[in-house]
């Protein structure tokens, strides 16, 4: 059965990268109708933040891709680590290291000195004289001398790395705290894991790994390193670019289905197809497909995708996300028409719930240049004369259409362009020259509250005067 994971460290919020790591991960045991498992990996007790682990369970429940089973804390599990190391010192694959801080500072210095790679010289791996005194040992692995540490990468391809480039490296530190190499090698076999899908900045780990796997006699996953996401100039991507906690994407107005068609993009593709269903996702995607190169992050291509989800989703889950937004139009008569007079202009629901607040909320401010420009000659006069239509009219105003023909018959009685109608009625309903269409805003006004907005512009200009 195929079994992936995620491993998160609750040091710190889960940000894209990470995010994306999980969607291939959960993709793949979705697809083969396997388990997508989560590990807290939370051994490091001092840097833990309980606010981080509660922003990426969160984050988890926000984009909708599930865990199967409960998760895993590292944090609980020391006594099975510490069953692991007591085997391997009972077997000879591990040993106590009484290496001092000072002798293993002068070794590096002396290493670097000479050019050479720093690593640990093995003093102690087949020591059986007496413990120095007052140090308390680290417990090494016994990594391989000779030959090479091989393994197939599905997205890298075969790896090689000589059995001299991994040196006895410490699985326990003094006091007994496990070492990262360590109880990931070890969860991951005991959770099952078939496959590891993650960021290739751990690909030169699993040799390590590697080295724990065999000592322990444990079945080794298939391995997928991912390239890093790199931001639009093609560096390490920073918090201003878009590496930032996941639910602030959330508060930025960005709609999960959005956020995760944007990811599976970064590094794979299928074809040329940009719009991705979670079906979709899952149906096509495989890891042996991950490009081997980094991907860009593109502000761009997001908010069109944002968009697209935006103007796609149905109007009453739509109206039940913008009440997370401060807007309540669940029951409004003319939820549809407000929704199709404003979706069009929001690439996030932030942009969405601010246009609707604009038509919603009658300004209370005009915008000074837009106002000094629509409300010229006989701007006024204009505005009376339809305001005295419309309320003669406001019987058989049954759609935006009828509204439009109220402005037309304007336009035709007085001879003048649409604009002299036009620009001083837009400011009067919105406070400024942009916006929805007038037909589709006054219909969702209704007559005495467009009245009664113009009539407060004119106000207004009469106060300038």
């Amino acid at each position: 059965m195929t079994t992936t994971r995620f491993a998160p460290s609750p040091t710190g919020y889960l940000h894209i990268g990470g995010l994306r790591t999980a969607l291939f991960s959960w993709l793949w045991a979705k697809k083969n109708s396997g388990e997508f498992l989560l590990r807290i990996e939370d051994t490091d007790l001092s840097r833990n933040s309980d606010e981080a682990l509660s922003a990426i369970l969160q984050a988890f429940e926000w984009v909708g891709m599930g865990y199967d089973g409960d998760a895993i804390y590292q944090s609980k599990r020391f006594d099975i680590y510490q069953k692991y190391v007591d085997q391997l010192l009972a077997e000879g694959k591990a040993y106590r290291c009484y290496m001092s801080k000072e002798e293993l500072t002068t070794l590096r210095e002396t290493q670097m000195a000479k050019g050479e790679r720093t690593r640990y010289d093995g003093r102690y791996r087949d020591f059986k004289g007496t413990p120095p005194q007052g140090v308390e040992p680290v417990i090494r692995i016994k990594a391989p001398t000779e030959g090479n540490l091989i393994f197939n990468d599905g997205v890298k391809g075969e790896i090689c790395i000589a059995s001299s480039e991994v040196d006895d490296f410490v699985i326990a530190r003094s006091g007994g705290v496990p070492t990262y190499n360590f109880v990931v090698a070890i969860d991951d076999a005991l959770m099952g894991l078939s496959d590891v899908i993650r960021g290739d900045d751990h690909l030169y780990n699993t040799p390590k790994q590697m080295v724990v796997y065999e000592a322990l006699g444990f079945k080794m996953p298939n391995f997928y390193h991912v390239a890093m996401i790199n931001n639009e100039q093609g560096k390490k991507l920073s918090k201003r670019d878009g590496a930032t906690d996941v639910m602030e994407y959330k508060t930025l107005g960005y709609l999960p289905e959005a956020l995760l068609n944007f990811l599976v993009r970064l590094g794979w593709s299928h074809g040329d197809q940009e719009i991705f269903s979670i079906e979709e996702m899952i149906s096509l995607f495989d890891p042996n497909n991950i490009n081997k190169s980094s991907s860009n992050y593109n502000l761009d291509k997001l908010l069109w995708l944002n968009a697209h989800y935006i103007k796609n989703m149905p109007h009453d889950k739509l109206a039940t996300l913008l009440s997370e937004y401060g807007v309540d139009i669940g029951s409004h008569k003319q939820l549809d028409l407000i929704l199709n007079a404003t979706k069009e202009r929001g690439k996030t629901m932030v942009e969405l719930a601010n246009q609707i607040n604009i038509i919603l909320n009658t300004p209370t401010t005009y915008d000074a240049k837009g106002f000094k420009k629509a409300f010229k000659g006989e701007a006024t006069t204009i505005l009376n004369d339809f305001s005295t239509l419309l309320k003669e009219e406001e019987a058989s105003l049954e759609s935006p259409a009828d509204y439009h023909a109220i402005i037309q018959k304007i336009v035709e009685q007085k001879s003048i362009g649409f604009g002299k109608i036009g620009m001083p009625l837009r400011v009067s309903l919105l406070g400024k020259m942009t916006g929805s269409g007038l037909d589709e805003i006054m219909m969702i006004l209704g007559v005495d509250e467009t009245i009664n907005r113009i009539e407060k512009a004119i106000a207004f200009k009469k106060q300038q005067i």
